[in-house]
C-alpha cells in the first residue's frame, strides 16, 4: 500500500456477513451443504407484474438514459398512495416522497445533511450495524442507546433523558425491530416525537418490516400528529416486495428533510435505472393477497425455526414480527458460547446462524435466525440436528 488508509476507516470493519460469507462459500467449495440461516435475502421472487415491467420498461425508448434525481412521477406517486393505504398517511407526491437505491442509501443521506464531524448520533444496541459504521465513517460520534429484553427492547426514556444530549443531532429507531422483532406501537412512537421536539433531534425511523408476519394494522412513525416537524422514515422494497438485490426504497417526510437530502443524493448518483422504477410502482400496486400468501409462507418457515429451537434448547418470544427469529439460550442448555456454538455449527454440521453480538453489546447471548431458507432446508437441519443428540 503506498498511502495509508483514511482515518475514517480506523474503528469501522468489514461488514460481519464478509467474512462468514465467504467461510460459507468455501466450505461449499468443498463439497459441503450448508443451511444459512444468517441473512434476510429474501429467497421468494417478486410479484410477477413487477418483473414484466421491468423486462417491458428495458426495451422502451430512453429506458437507458438519466432519470430524475427524484425518482419518476409515477414512482412517487406509488409511494405516496400506498403510504395512504397501508399506513393512512398522506403524502405528497411532490414535497415528501424520495426515492431511494435502497434505504441502506438514505442512512447516508440524512447523516451527511445533518451531521458535522464530532457531533453526535443516537444508535440502537442491539440495531443495525450500518447505522454505527455509516455515523463513524462520516465522522460522527455515536451515542448507543441501550434496547434490554427487560423493558422489552423499547427505548428507556429516563436513561435518554440522564444523557448528555447537548451535540446529537439524529436519533435512528426501527420498529418492527431488527434484530428482536419487537413489534411499533404507536404510543413509542407518540413518545420518540415528543423527545425529538423537546431536544431538536431528528427521529429517524427505519421501516422495512412492518408487513412481514404483522397481524395488527402496519404503524408508520409519521402517522404521529405532529411527526413531520422532527421525523423522516425509510422504507424499503427488498422485504416486504422480495426485491432485495434490485435496490429500491424510499424516504418520506417534512418537506425540508427530503430537499436537504436530494441535495446529497443529486451529488452521489445519476438516477434509479427506469425498469426497476417502473417494475417498483408494479409491485406497490399489489393486492393484500400477495402479502398474505407470502406471510403464510414464512408462517410455516416460523414453525420450522421454532421446532429447530426447541430442539436446540432456546427461549424465544412468539409475538416477534418480521424474518427472523430472536432466541437465547435455556440455562439447562448447556450453552454459554454463542459465537463457539455458532462457529461449532458451521464448521462441523454446516449449519450458520448469526450471534447477536454483532448487532451491539445488547445482544451478546443471543443468536438470530433468518425465515428466508426453505421449509425442505429447514426440515433438512432439524433432522441433522437432532441426530446430533
Amino acid at each position: 500500500m503506498i498511502i495509508p488508509l483514511a482515518e475514517r476507516l480506523q474503528g469501522v470493519k468489514a461488514y460481519y456477513f464478509v467474512k462468514k460469507l465467504e467461510e460459507i462459500r468455501q466450505l461449499k467449495k468443498e463439497g459441503k451443504e450448508v443451511i444459512n440461516f444468517g441473512i434476510g435475502s429474501p429467497d421468494l421472487p417478486p410479484s410477477e407484474n413487477a418483473v414484466q415491467a421491468l423486462v417491458k420498461a428495458a426495451t422502451a425508448d430512453g429506458a437507458h438514459g438519466y432519470q430524475p434525481y427524484q425518482g419518476i412521477e409515477e414512482l412517487r406517486q406509488g409511494i405516496a398512495s400506498w403510504y395512504n393505504e397501508t399506513y393512512g398517511v398522506g403524502l405528497d407526491t411532490h414535497t415528501n416522497v424520495l426515492p431511494l437505491m435502497g434505504s441502506k442509501e438514505g442512512i447516508l443521506h440524512i447523516t451527511l445533511a445533518y451531521v458535522n464531524p464530532g457531533e453526535e448520533v443516537l444508535v440502537p444496541n442491539p440495531g443495525y450495524p450500518t447505522y454505527t459504521s455509516l455515523s463513524k465513517l462520516l465522522g460522527a460520534n455515536v451515542k448507543p442507546y441501550d434496547l434490554k429484553e427487560e423493558n422489552d427492547w423499547y427505548p428507556d426514556f429516563d436513561a435518554l433523558e440522564a444523557m448528555d444530549l447537548s451535540k446529537v443531532r439524529l436519533m435512528w429507531v426501527n420498529y418492527p425491530h431488527m434484530p428482536t422483532g419487537t413489534p411499533a406501537k404507536i404510543e413509542v412512537f407518540e413518545k420518540l416525537i415528543a423527545f425529538g421536539k423537546k431536544h431538536n433531534i431528528l427521529i429517524c425511523h427505519d421501516n422495512p418490516y412492518s408487513l412481514v408476519l404483522n397481524k395488527e394494522q402496519p404503524l408508520s412513525i409519521l402517522s404521529v400528529e405532529g411527526a413531520e416537524e422532527v421525523a423522516v422514515e425509510l422504507n424499503s422494497f427488498s422485504k416486504s416486495h422480495n426485491m432485495a438485490g434490485w435496490r429500491v426504497g424510499m424516504m418520506v417526510g417534512g418537506e425540508e428533510y427530503i430537499k436537504a437530502a436530494l441535495r446529497v443524493k443529486s451529488n452521489i448518483d445519476s438516477g434509479m435505472f427506469l425498469g426497476i422504477q417502473h417494475a417498483a410502482v408494479e409491485a406497490l400496486k399489489e393486492e393484500v393477497v400477495w402479502h398474505t400468501e407470502r406471510n403464510e409462507i414464512y408462517a410455516k418457515r416460523r414453525d420450522w425455526v421454532w421446532k429447530i429451537l426447541d430442539l436446540l434448547g432456546f427461549d424465544y418470544d412468539k409475538k416477534q414480527e418480521g424474518m427472523f427469529v430472536w432466541a437465547k439460550p435455556k440455562n439447562t442448555s448447556g450453552i454459554t458460547d454463542i459465537p463457539a456454538f455458532i462457529d461449532n455449527l458451521l464448521h462441523k454440521h454446516h449449519i450458520f446462524f448469526t450471534p447477536g453480538m454483532i448487532f451491539g453489546s445488547n445482544g451478546e447471548g443471543f443468536l438470530r435466525l433468518s425465515l428466508c431458507v426453505s421449509e425442505d432446508l429447514m426440515e433438512k437441519a432439524y433432522e441433522r440436528l437432532k441426530a446430533l443428540k
